[in-house]
């Protein structure tokens, strides 16, 4: 298959993204990594009129750090992260999570504003992102806005990006240096999106701890239960419990077997963190 006709579009700033989205007569689309979308576009899954290549912007790709947070660029890939050529406030989660990603031809041009927009539910980076506590900060006609993850994601495939907004940068805080974390995924094949993804972290010096699962029909959905009992230490049969509990209250829905998965999905996780 090809792609329907569009028009193409390399925009060499924010503001000039911004202004071809507003005046754009029909359908419009941003190009960031092309690694969802344009398959898409080639099975005429989601046509547009008019294709704006963010590429060519390099504020897209910046990073920039505070002592509280670090801020990276809309643009900036999974292969940046995996080949630690940016910094990494996580102890390693983000350089680990983005080296499971597809395979490295999908890592060198996919972007994590990208994989963010999408909101892909099996996606790594969207439960990585909630269980980090992210955010992304959101550039349209009428200036910037910032939004929790948690909050930009409303759905599968579905965030809350207005009409002719693109994300600007994704905002990380700094975990502490005590706080240790796991992650689980379960694909068919290495390079597949997930079944089940589980992201646990644990931090004993500041009391916390958090428990997120992603890969199933809905948004990430953060354990608060089986956050508490993997904080108070609870034993892999027990925590095994509380969570398929949990997760038969929350998500009622999937089916046993599902829930078994993802029980698995979190036990793991939690374990690896506490290793």
């Amino acid at each position: 298959m090809k792609p329907a006709p569009f028009s193409y579009y390399r925009a060499t700033s924010v503001e000039d993204a911004i202004t071809a989205l507003s005046g754009a007569d029909g359908m419009a689309a941003v190009l960031a990594g092309g690694q969802s979308l344009v398959p898409m576009l080639n099975l005429r899954l989601s046509p547009v009129d008019h294709l704006i290549d963010l590429r060519p912007i390099a504020a897209l790709s910046r990073q920039e750090e505070t002592p509280e947070a670090i801020c990276y660029g809309a643009l900036t890939t999974h292969a940046a992260f995996e080949d630690g050529v940016v910094p990494d406030g996580t102890n390693g989660l983000m350089r680990y999570v983005a080296s499971r990603i597809a395979y490295r031809a999908v890592r060198n041009r996919g972007t994590l504003g990208g994989a963010l927009a999408l909101a892909d539910p099996a996606a790594d980076w969207l439960t990585t992102a909630v269980a980090l506590d992210a955010s992304v900060t959101l550039t349209g006609p009428d200036g910037q806005r910032c939004l929790a993850l948690a909050d930009f994601v409303v759905g599968p495939y579905y965030t809350l990006i207005a009409e002719h907004e693109i994300i600007d940068s994704v905002v990380v805080p700094r975990r502490s240096a005590a706080e240790r974390w796991g992650y689980y995924k379960v694909a068919p094949k290495v390079g597949e999106y997930a079944k089940s993804l589980a992201i646990a972290l644990i931090d004993h010096d500041k009391a916390s701890a958090r428990l997120v699962i992603g890969a199933w029909s809905d948004v990430p959905l953060v354990l608060e239960a089986g956050a508490s009992a993997f904080l108070e230490g609870a034993k892999k049969h027990d925590l095994a419990v509380i969570v398929q509990n949990e997760l038969e209250l929350k998500m009622p829905s999937l089916s046993a077997a599902e829930r078994r998965l993802h029980t698995s999905s979190a036990v793991r996780a939690a374990e690896q963190a506490r290793s």
